[in-house]
C-alpha cells in the first residue's frame, strides 16, 4: 500500500511539475536586417502570452518613373512600437517544439512613426513627410540555431502623414528578416 502512494505521489509531482503554461520571454534584445532595412529590437514581457516590441530601425524602399531621369533608393529612419500576441506558445510546447526566445506564431498592432530628421538616398531632391502607420499584422518567429532567427509577417493598415493630416493611403506590410539575439 506504501508503494502504491509513494508511486502515485511521485506520478502526480511529476505531472503538476510539467503543466506549467508556455510563457514569453522576460526579455529580448536583438537586431534585424530583411531586404527593405535593418532594425534594433527589445521585446519585454506583459503577460505569458503578451510581449511589447520597440523597434529602432531604417526603412529602406526604391522606385523608378517617368518623373526621375534614374532609379532611385532611400532609407529613412523609423521608431515602431507593437504589442505582440504569441498565441500558439502553449501548442508549439505541447509538441515539444522550441518555443524560447518567443518562437511562435503572433499577432500584432505594428504602429510606426517615420520622422521627418534625415533620408539616405542616391537622389538628393528626396524628402520624406513625418507619417504614422498603424498595420494589424501575422507572423511567425522561429529560431536558426543558438542566437540566428527568421520572421516573415504579413498585413494591411493605414499610413497617416502628419503635415497634411489625412490619411494618405493603404499601407501593406509584408516583411522576411533575418536576426540575432543578444
Amino acid at each position: 500500500m506504501i508503494r502504491i502512494l509513494l508511486s502515485l505521489t511521485l506520478c502526480a509531482l511529476t505531472c503538476i511539475g510539467y503543466a506549467q503554461d508556455a510563457s514569453v520571454e522576460k526579455s529580448i534584445n536583438g537586431i534585424q536586417v530583411g531586404f527593405l532595412g535593418a532594425w534594433a529590437h527589445r521585446e519585454m514581457k506583459l503577460s505569458n502570452e503578451v510581449a511589447l516590441r520597440i523597434e529602432l530601425g531604417m526603412d529602406a524602399g526604391g522606385w523608378s518613373g517617368n518623373y526621375t531621369p534614374k532609379s532611385s533608393f532611400a532609407m529613412v529612419p523609423v521608431l515602431t512600437l507593437e504589442p505582440r500576441w504569441y498565441y500558439n506558445l502553449n501548442k508549439r510546447a505541447s509538441k515539444s517544439k522550441d518555443i524560447s526566445r518567443n518562437s511562435a506564431n503572433f499577432f500584432t498592432l505594428q504602429t510606426s512613426y517615420h520622422p521627418d530628421w534625415f533620408v539616405i538616398s542616391n537622389n538628393k531632391s528626396v524628402r520624406v513627410n513625418e507619417q504614422i502607420s498603424i498595420i494589424p499584422t501575422w507572423g511567425i518567429r522561429r529560431n536558426l540555431g543558438k542566437n540566428f532567427n527568421y520572421e516573415a509577417g504579413i498585413g494591411i493598415g493605414y499610413r497617416h502623414v502628419i503635415p497634411n493630416g489625412v490619411f494618405r493611403s493603404i499601407d501593406p506590410n509584408i516583411h522576411l528578416r533575418i536576426g540575432y539575439q543578444f
